[in-house]
């Protein structure tokens, strides 16, 4: 792995990171892929949308298809037919999305599995077993993800255990893949500092801000963010998991983070919620029935190129698949776009003028 930094405003930084010798421009945005696919898209949409890098789930991969029939294919790239970068989440977050009925020790995490109701295991070393024989690019380590709010002491021994997994997971990484750690510690400064200096002494090849997306108050997780990016190793992409508005992802962009993955702009796009240089559009508001004009007029996506947003409307009320593949497409642009706007600025020395206008299109939703 390599990053390079080649501008910098404040502790907002442009840079680049190369694993395998395919390189991508940061700030970076990873489009969910948690089954090897984006929903409604095709790899090659996601090239078109100038889409770099994606994020699928050893978690899911795991229990479908299956790890072994992903080792047939030669690895994740080739049963997708993706070549561009993948990183896998470690299932830390899915296991806690199943609630009380997870039972975790030292050992790891025992579980059923939501598809067929299996007994399932899931520890540090099969999590990046997992990730290795699927062959992707970026790991993460096995962690505990824990409900806000949560005490103090059960935060602590969360954290505690999050970094006793980082441990087995770096020394499990038989095949020296590139491995982030994730820093824990829930809404608690002084956890949070324990779990990030301890990771740093580690030396993973990248750092994530874990166990936010959970509920918490923006303002709270932004001065998580505010607090604890920068002081991550200036020499090694730093990765927020789980955010994904505009807005926020633009602050933790100032805040000097280089990566972000999120479910928001292919789920709201299914939901007809529609990101656009004019602000939030729905695309089930009446006002857009006999609309002739794209979705976003300067927007450059295939969609917006090619049809109307009252054609779109009308397919989304027949419950028309080409709908929802026609509004992913332009919400996964839109966020590239955006990404590729956040580090012009970075470079230009204009950023807190790009995240005043992001202010003025998305604080007030206009409709």
């Amino acid at each position: 792995m390599k990053f390079s930094i080649e501008s910098k405003q404040g502790h907002a930084r442009a840079g680049s990171l190369s694993v395998n010798n395919k390189t991508i421009n940061t700030p970076a945005f990873m489009t969910i892929g948690t089954y090897g696919s984006v929903k409604t898209m095709d790899t090659n949409d996601l090239k078109k949308c100038n889409v770099e890098i994606i994020l699928s789930n050893a978690f899911h991969l795991m229990l479908r298809p299956g790890t072994d029939l992903i080792e047939k294919f030669g690895g994740l790239h080739q049963l997708m037919n993706w070549d561009g970068l993948i990183l896998t989440d470690s299932g830390g977050y899915q296991v806690f999305s199943l609630g009380k009925d997870v039972k975790i020790s030292d050992k790891g995490a025992e579980f059923r599995s939501p598809f067929n109701g299996d007994k399932v295991f899931m520890s540090p070393e099969i999590s990046i077993d997992v990730q290795t024989k699927i062959n992707t690019d970026i790991m993460m380590i096995f962690d505990e993800c824990i409900k806000y709010p949560s005490d103090l002491s059960t935060t602590e021994k969360s954290m505690e255990l999050s970094l006793r997994w980082a441990e087995r997971s770096k020394k499990a990484n038989y095949a020296s893949k590139t491995l982030f750690g994730i820093v824990q510690g829930g809404m608690y400064p002084k956890l949070r500092e324990t779990s990030r200096e301890a990771l740093i002494d580690m030396d993973f090849d990248g750092y994530a801000l874990g166990g936010l997306s959970v509920g918490e108050p923006s303002d709270v997780m932004h001065e998580i963010i505010d607090e604890n990016a920068h002081k991550l190793p200036d020499s090694k992409p730093r990765y927020v998991m789980g955010i994904g508005k505009p807005l926020d992802i633009a602050y933790a962009v100032r805040a000097g983070v280089d990566m972000f993955d999120c479910v928001i702009p292919t789920r709201n796009a299914r939901n007809g919620q529609l990101f656009t240089s004019e602000g939030i559009k729905r695309i089930r508001n009446a006002k857009y029935t006999n609309n002739t004009s794209p979705i976003d007029p300067n927007c450059q996506c295939y969609t917006c190129k090619n049809f109307s947003i009252s054609y779109i409307k009308h397919l989304d009320r027949c419950n028309e698949v080409l709908a929802a593949r026609l509004m992913t497409i332009h919400n996964v642009y839109f966020y590239q776009n955006l990404m590729a706007q956040l580090r012009n600025a970075i470079i230009a020395s204009s950023l807190d003028e790009l995240i005043n206008k992001l202010e003025n299109d998305f604080k007030e939703v206009k409709e």
